[in-house]
Formats: C-alpha cells, sequence, structure tokens
C-alpha cells in the first residue's frame, strides 16, 4: 500500500534544477515532510522514495516546489507566480535551513533508546513551510475529532473550494482554499465538509486575518507563539501543531494531545499512561529538540497499552 500523499504517477523535474541545496550529512526528505501530509489523497503535497512536491501560496501568488535527492545535494524546481519567494524559502522548508538540526544530533541521547532511534533515522527534520494561515486551518481543523474525521474535512475543503496549483498536469497538486475564500464562506456552507459550526466561525474569522497570522513567520518564536494563542479557540495544542510545521521549531510539543502525553511516558518510563506534567518532565533533557524526540516515538510506532476504547468519529451536531 503506498504511503499517504505517495505518487502513484510518474512526474518529471528539469533536467537542471532551478537551485541545488547541498547536504552535509543523511537526509530523509520523505520522513522529514510526511507530518505535512493529511491523509491518503491530500493534494496538497506528494511524496515518493527521494521526491516531494509541495504547493502553497507566497506573498506573490501561489506556488509549486519540487524536491528531488541526490547524492550530496537536493535539486529544487518551482513553478507560478510566487516561484521566486518559494524558492528562497526552500531550504528551511525541508528543514535545511541556517542552523537546522536533525534527528541524528539525538544518536548519543542519554535514554539508549532515543539514541538508538536517532542512529536509525538519522536524517529527519523539522519542517519550516512558513504557510502559518494554511497550518492554522489544518489545526483547527484537527481540533478535538478523530485524525479520520479531519483528514475527511481537509480533503473535502481542498477539493470542494480549492483550486489547482502551478507545475506540471499530471502532479494534480492543489491549493487549501485562499482565505478570502474560506473567509466569505457562510459557516453552514462547511457542515457538509464535516465542519460544526464553533470550528467553522473560527477558521471564518482567522482567514479574515489571514495577513496577521502569517506575519508570524517574521517573530521570534515566544512572541509567535503568544500571537496566536492570543486568539480565542487557539491554545497550546494548535499552537504547536502549527509552530512544528509552519515556524520550524524543533522545541513543540503538542500539550493536550489524545496519544502524544502515554506515548512519550511509556517510551521514557515505562509508564502507559501519561499526563501532559508527566511528558514534559520526561522530555526536559531534550529541550530544544523536543520535536525531534517525539517524531523519532512516532516513526518508531510506540504505544501505550489501551485499556479503554478509543476516541470515536461523532457527528458533527454532537460536537
Amino acid at each position: 500500500m503506498a504511503r499517504p500523499g505517495a505518487l502513484a504517477i510518474p512526474c518529471q523535474t528539469r533536467s537542471v534544477p532551478d537551485i541545488e541545496i547541498a547536504l552535509d550529512g543523511p537526509f530523509d526528505l520523505s520522513t522529514t515532510l510526511r507530518p505535512l501530509v493529511r491523509g491518503n489523497g491530500d493534494r496538497t503535497i506528494r511524496l515518493a522514495p527521494g521526491r516531494a512536491w509541495w504547493a502553497g501560496r507566497t506573498a506573490a501568488g501561489p506556488a509549486a516546489l519540487a524536491f528531488t535527492v541526490g547524492r550530496d545535494r537536493v535539486g529544487v524546481d518551482a513553478w507560478g507566480p510566487g516561484a521566486d519567494l518559494a524558492l528562497a524559502r526552500s531550504s528551511r522548508l525541508i528543514g535545511l535551513g541556517p542552523g537546522a538540526v536533525g534527528s541524528g544530533s539525538l544518536a548519543t541521547a542519554r535514554d539508549r533508546r532515543i539514541a538508538d532511534l536517532a542512529r536509525r533515522h538519522p536524517g529527519v527534520h523539522i519542517p519550516r513551510t512558513e504557510a502559518v494561515f494554511d497550518a492554522v486551518v489544518a489545526a483547527i481543523v484537527e481540533q478535538k475529532v478523530t485524525g479520520t474525521e479531519a483528514r475527511h474535512v481537509w480533503r473535502g475543503l481542498v477539493r470542494t473550494y480549492g483550486e489547482l496549483a502551478p507545475g506540471p498536469a499530471e502532479v494534480g497538486l492543489r491549493l487549501l482554499p485562499a482565505p478570502a475564500v474560506l473567509a466569505s464562506l457562510p459557516y453552514y456552507r462547511y457542515h457538509p465538509l464535516g465542519l460544526e459550526r464553533r470550528r467553522a466561525d473560527l477558521i471564518r474569522w482567522v482567514a479574515a486575518r489571514a495577513d496577521w497570522f502569517e506575519a508570524t513567520v517574521d517573530l521570534p518564536l515566544p512572541e509567535a507563539y503568544a500571537r496566536l494563542q492570543a486568539v480565542p479557540g487557539i491554545g497550546p495544542w494548535t499552537a504547536a501543531e502549527v509552530g512544528v510545521r509552519a515556524l520550524g521549531d524543533t522545541d513543540a510539543v503538542s500539550v493536550g494531545d489524545f496519544h502524544i502525553p502515554s506515548m512519550v511516558t511509556w517510551a521514557l518510563a515505562g509508564e502507559a499512561r501519561g499526563s501532559d506534567a508527566r511528558m514534559l518532565e520526561l522530555l526536559e533533557p531534550y529541550r530544544g529538540r523536543r520535536a525531534l524526540v517525539v517524531r523519532l516515538l512516532e516513526l518508531a510506532g510506540i504505544a501505550a497499552p489501551r485499556y479503554g476504547p478509543r476516541l470515536a468519529p461523532r457527528r458533527i451536531d454532537g460536537i
């Protein structure tokens, strides 16, 4: 079975890429970008071994990027009105900006499990898309629902109200709907997609102020998080989900997550049920790289034993 976002069609990049990014160590493109993929059928990003395609908006307009990994460098091609701006941030998007820290830096971690995972997955980085609005909308969609529900909503938004992205037609990338489109939709137009009024109204409110949110990329991380969490309906969990994808925060921890606290406490202390406080206590030795530790645990498929029912899908009129 193909992984989420995997390319099922042949795609050609240019014989000479627009730019090349030098590699000075191991790098795993697909694993680095996979957190940006929101389930099978997500058309905003596509992954294949050694290749990736991503679409988003810039201040100059829509753009699409294609990444191809070589022996010691990554080739990048760009299309669309925002191509130049997208190329300028392409190294940061794949976690290779100045001062980047990858999972290999945890190979000497004091916890043997973390060290072993870092040696098995040395090329994982934290992406920085700088597409804050897209990340905020995705995180709102994922609030208090199952992953299956959230992925269904995301696909519906992109398919119903999005638009084709620049680039080769055979890739079939699409863009999340423009902020003006999402802001103009009445809340009940979101219902057929699976969004109740609370999340629909929050997306509409955010969309009407998209530029204000996008400006967080120019702020220091503490100020960016303060700005995000000043908005009613955006708490620490939502802000961290934005930080680990759009802002490249290698230290982001999604406090309030349904699964992560118990995953961390089970992996690092053998405790099957974990609180946010206990999770943060165990992650403290890795401050600055806590997002990388969580990512390695997720890659290992570590999960605490289940003693109760899973979070079940619900009708939107019950949310």
